[in-house]
């Protein structure tokens, strides 16, 4: 190898020697600089692993998607169940349905009526104010699809009434964990147990 030397304007022969230290010397800093990158940036983003302590203060510990995927898992500790229910509301009556679930609980729910009808999506915590309640869809409709997570221990669930002048039927369809059914009528309530509550319903995924 030659190098050009602009005082002499001549090309000049370099020792192979030297051209080999400058290599091994170039591979050794690409090494280097890859080993910090590592270390400092790789390790605690993507594998949650810290082995400078430098991960934690620059904010960079469990920014890997696996991290992000286990904040996102509830586990239970109750059985999952699905529950099809129906009501025939004769008009101007009305019906209310709940669920007993633990706060963080979720419920995939679906419900359909021949004919619109006024509705309250609600929940009653289980040691709230007596007649508190908390509505999360309220309005007047022919059917609702959605996921629900309760914000608190208690009773969750629907009112149903029917204004119109015809009868109509409610059709419930859920999915989900929780240990309690309660019905209200004007007749009474019925309230049917489906298991015992946990001493602690769920759990995050570590």
């Amino acid at each position: 190898m030659k190098k050009y030397t602009p005082e002499t304007g001549t090309l000049e022969a370099l020792a192979p020697g030297a051209t080999n230290t400058k290599i091994i010397l170039a591979t050794l800093a690409s090494f280097i600089i890859a080993s910090v990158v590592l270390m400092i940036f790789i390790l605690p983003a993507e594998f949650n692993r810290d082995p400078l302590g430098l991960g934690q203060r620059l904010g960079l510990m469990g920014l890997s998607g696996s991290e992000s995927a286990a904040r996102t898992i509830n586990k239970e500790n109750i059985r999952f169940r699905k529950d099809e229910v129906s009501f025939r509301l004769l008009p101007f009556e009305s019906v209310e349905y709940k669920y007993e679930l633990e706060e963080g609980s979720a419920i995939l729910y679906g419900w359909t009526v021949g004919d619109e009808v006024v509705f309250d999506f609600h929940g009653e915590p289980e040691d709230g104010p007596e007649s508190f309640a908390e509505s999360y869809s309220i309005g007047k409709s022919d059917s609702e699809n959605g996921t629900f997570t309760a914000p608190f221990s208690g009773i969750h669930g629907w009112y149903w009434e029917n204004r119109g002048t015809n009868e109509v039927t409610v059709k419930l369809t859920t999915a989900g964990f929780y240990t309690a059914t309660i019905e209200f009528r004007e007749g009474g309530i019925n309230k049917v147990m489906l298991g015992e509550k946990p001493e602690k319903s769920r759990s995050s995924s570590e």
